[in-house]
């Protein structure tokens, strides 16, 4: 025991400072570019600072003033909105797909590369594709709603369309990585569970409903929790579709947040929205863990 330790203890002197010297860039990238910022905007939340004059302490003031904000809390349920809508169908959507491009069936590499596409590309580009689809005059869709007498709205311009017309975009990207996490699920699950229902004649919904789903609760559970975490923190699609518009049916906690901190100039109140952000993503993340830990899935 006594020669186990002593091997042990010279094995850490001679390669702990190799070990720390690597790990050094990684370490000052935290500290520099993580932990400091992190630190520093919950100290910025108690101040008024615009970046030129100096910094003013205010203590909760940006914190009082926020939830006497119409527009904050506006935008706030405007995030709710986005969450509950978008998160529930991407994953209904995402775990059928993964259940159809599990078949063993021609070019299905193709089929799964073609879903994952949106997810690598570009949101500058899809966004661009997707206002053409919502032009009101030559896009895409309305053309298709008028073959049926369907006379389209101003899908981006129109408070009642704006924000389903960013959720569909939203969801559309970001099915690739929740079909593939599903799809990698799904692969782990023993074929004898499928076999055996084969035997009792179950039909295929019987042995989706009955196994398929059951099976997948661990990675349901983590799929959740990243897409209501992402949703959360929507503002690309937003920023570049809408700016916010129109009157403000599509501005989101993160777009807000933007706004105030660089065009507005007011880091405080950004960073005491972006605390604000960072306790209801907490909030939601830990009601999740809770609920799967009583099922004794955690």
């Amino acid at each position: 025991m006594r020669r186990e330790s002593l091997n042990k203890t010279s094995l850490l002197y001679r390669d702990g400072p190799w070990a720390f010297i690597l790990l050094l860039p990684s370490i000052l990238g935290f500290l520099i570019f993580v932990l400091f910022p992190v630190i520093a905007s919950f100290l910025l939340s108690f101040t008024s600072w615009d970046l030129l004059t100096p910094i003013k302490w205010v203590g909760f003031e940006n914190y009082i003033n926020l939830f006497q904000d119409e527009t904050f809390i506006k935008v706030f349920w405007n995030t709710i909105y986005f969450t509950v809508v978008t998160v529930p169908i991407g994953i209904i959507i995402s775990l059928f797909l993964a259940v159809a491009l599990n078949q063993k069936i021609r070019f299905i590499k193709f089929y799964r590369a073609a879903y994952f596409l949106p997810v690598i590309s570009s949101m500058v580009a899809v966004a661009v594709v997707w206002q053409w689809i919502y032009n009101p005059e030559y896009g895409l869709l309305n053309y298709i709603l008028s073959l049926f007498g369907i006379d389209g709205p101003s899908w981006l311009s129109d408070t009642k369309w704006a924000m389903p017309a960013v959720m569909i975009t939203s969801i559309w990207k970001g099915l690739g990585f929740n079909m593939l996490i599903f799809l990698a699920g799904i692969q782990g699950i023993s074929e004898n569970y499928y076999e055996a229902a084969d035997m009792d004649g179950a039909t295929w919904f019987k042995k989706f409903l009955y196994i398929t789903v059951p099976l997948l609760r661990p990675t349901t559970f983590f799929v959740t929790v990243m897409a209501i975490i992402g949703s959360f923190q929507v503002f690309d699609a937003v920023f570049l579709m809408t700016q916010g518009g129109p009157a403000r049916s599509t501005s989101v906690l993160v777009h807000y947040l933007y706004q105030n901190g660089f065009q507005y100039f007011k880091m405080g109140y950004a960073s005491a929205m972006a605390y604000i952000l960072f306790f209801l993503v907490l909030t939601f993340t830990v009601i999740q863990f809770s609920l799967q830990k009583k099922r004794g899935e955690v």
